[in-house]
This record gives C-alpha cells, sequence and structure tokens, in this order.
C-alpha cells in the first residue's frame, strides 16, 4: 500500500451553541494541500437530540460530515486520518481506511481493541498511537509502517490544528457577510 494523497478529517465547534463544522484536507505525502472542503455548521434541534440520544454525535460525524465531505472532493485518496473516534464509522460507509491518530493519553476508543504505537510522536511527550475499525483491524500494522515513515518527517498531528484554525477563519468570514 503507498500513500500519494492522505486526508485529514476534523470537527469545529462554534461558540454559543453555534453548531459543529466539519472539514477535510486533502495533502500530498508531505502534508501539502491539495484540496479542502468544509461543511455549513450543523445544529441540531431538541427534538432531535432528544430522538438521536446517545448517538446524535456519531450521526453527525459519519453521516451529515464525513459522509458528504468524502464524497464532495475531487482528489483520490489513499488514507483518512482522524482524531475523532467516531469518524472510524465512516469505515462502514465507504472503502477508504480511516485511522484514528491520537496522543496515548487520550485513550483507546471503543470501536477498535486493538491500537499500535507509532515510531515517531507527534507532540514530543508521549506515545502516539493509531487505531482503525475492527473492519480493517488486520491492516493495523501495514498502516503503522506506512505512517511511521511519513512521521519521519512530518508530526501527523500537525494538519488537524491547520484544520481548526481554517474552520474559525471560514467561520469568521462567514459572519462577517
Amino acid at each position: 500500500m503507498d500513500i500519494a494523497n492522505l486526508a485529514f478529517l476534523e470537527t469545529f465547534n462554534l461558540e454559543e451553541n453555534g453548531g459543529i463544522m466539519g472539514a477535510i484536507l486533502v495533502t500530498d505525502s508531505d502534508t501539502k494541500p491539495l484540496e479542502f472542503r468544509v461543511t455549513a455548521p450543523i445544529k441540531p434541534t431538541s427534538f432531535q437530540k432528544t430522538l438521536y440520544g446517545d448517538v446524535l454525535l456519531e450521526h453527525i460525524l459519519v453521516e451529515l460530515i464525513s459522509v458528504p465531505l468524502l464524497n464532495a472532493i475531487n482528489e483520490q485518496v489513499d488514507l483518512i486520518l482522524v482524531k475523532d473516534p467516531f469518524f472510524l464509522g465512516a469505515n462502514n460507509k465507504q472503502g477508504v481506511r480511516v485511522v484514528r491518530v491520537f496522543d496515548e493519553s487520550d485513550g483507546k476508543s471503543r470501536v477498535s481493541s486493538k491500537s499500535e504505537a507509532l515510531s515517531f510522536s507527534g507532540n514530543g511527550t508521549g506515545k502516539t498511537m493509531i487505531e482503525t475499525s475492527k473492519k480493517f483491524e488486520p491492516e493495523i500494522t501495514p498502516i503503522k509502517e506506512i505512517l511511521n515513515k511519513l512521521a519521519e518527517h512530518r508530526n501527523l498531528l500537525e494538519p488537524f490544528e491547520r484544520l481548526k484554525l481554517a474552520c474559525e477563519q471560514v467561520h469568521q468570514q462567514k459572519s462577517i457577510e
């Protein structure tokens, strides 16, 4: 498995119950941007909150953010990196592997029984871990090897910070208009 293009998928919570924006940044293997997409803010109603209960956030992240964003991008993507474990549900909706990258202190998610440590830490402290959904767990070792090669030269957590800042800027521009 070669990685030519990566996608970083992230959310941005708007203040004062302004909703949740989703964003995707497609990069080359050096994390240089190739494509960026963002959703409109998603604001669940109190009735939706009642009906969905505990599964509301997962529904928003998978059905209303990840699937539409992945369908909207023009670039071919080889691997999707996420920080939120709920995004791993997108593995059941499309064919590109979704892998969660996280600090060891963040803890493992309930959707995976197996996580692996990368050789290079993204934050300089503690271990950077990866996990995926059960569907792709058999591929976690080769994925880890590829990500280790990329992490030798790039901080794999840094593009998530870029995404948050980009969402903030998009939101501020829309507020001004």
